[in-house]
């Protein structure tokens, strides 16, 4: 099988989360695309962080009817700072016989060189860089195979602003993402 992975924070999930992996799974042939929220992220300030396992429920909201999409709590259940070796090697282990593409957007480029123990995950796995608005594929690596998908200008951030500020959200997440963001008055 053909395994994307696509990590991070998903504070919280939304529609650029989406679009990125399904482009990415019919771009790349790829079976199957495994989300997984991080715990803690090794480089964020977490003071605006929702708590873990509500960003896990929204994204299992997200994806739910997609059978191409699956979520992993590998690293929630892990604890403490998240470090895209540690899950690696576990994934590596469960799907040792099986090629997997570790997705990032083209903001991540330039945080590489901070990455534990990069040279030992570019063996592990496929590395593909989607574009992302604002950041241009520059200076990219040898190991790094780039993609471009279609324009999708939202983010976790604007997410969390609009909701602190009272302002509509509505269709930059999935309606359940919505919904669950309102019942639990998260972001606020």
């Amino acid at each position: 099988m053909r395994i994307g992975i696509l990590g991070g924070t998903f504070n919280p999930v939304h529609i650029g989360h989406l679009i990125l992996a399904e482009e990415a799974r019919e771009k790349l042939g790829l079976d199957k695309i495994i989300f997984i929220p991080t715990a803690l992220p090794p480089h964020k300030d977490d003071s605006n962080i929702a708590p873990a396992d509500k960003r896990l429920k929204m994204l299992k909201l997200a994806i739910k009817g997609n059978g191409h999409f699956a979520v992993s709590d590998v690293e929630i259940k892990r604890k403490g700072r998240s470090y895209t070796i540690d899950t690696l090697k576990e994934l590596k282990s469960k799907y040792s016989h099986d090629e997997l593409y570790f997705i990032i957007g083209s903001d991540l480029l330039k945080y590489l060189k901070e990455w534990k123990d990069l040279s030992e995950i570019i063996k592990m796995v496929k590395f593909v860089a989607a574009t992302r608005p604002g950041y241009p594929l520059e200076q990219i690596p040898h190991y790094i195979k780039t993609m471009a998908i279609r324009a999708v200008d939202v983010s976790g951030f604007e997410v969390r602003e609009c909701v602190k500020k009272e302002k509509s959200f509505r269709y930059l997440v999935p309606e359940a993402v919505f919904d669950y963001i309102h019942k639990n008055k998260l972001y606020r």
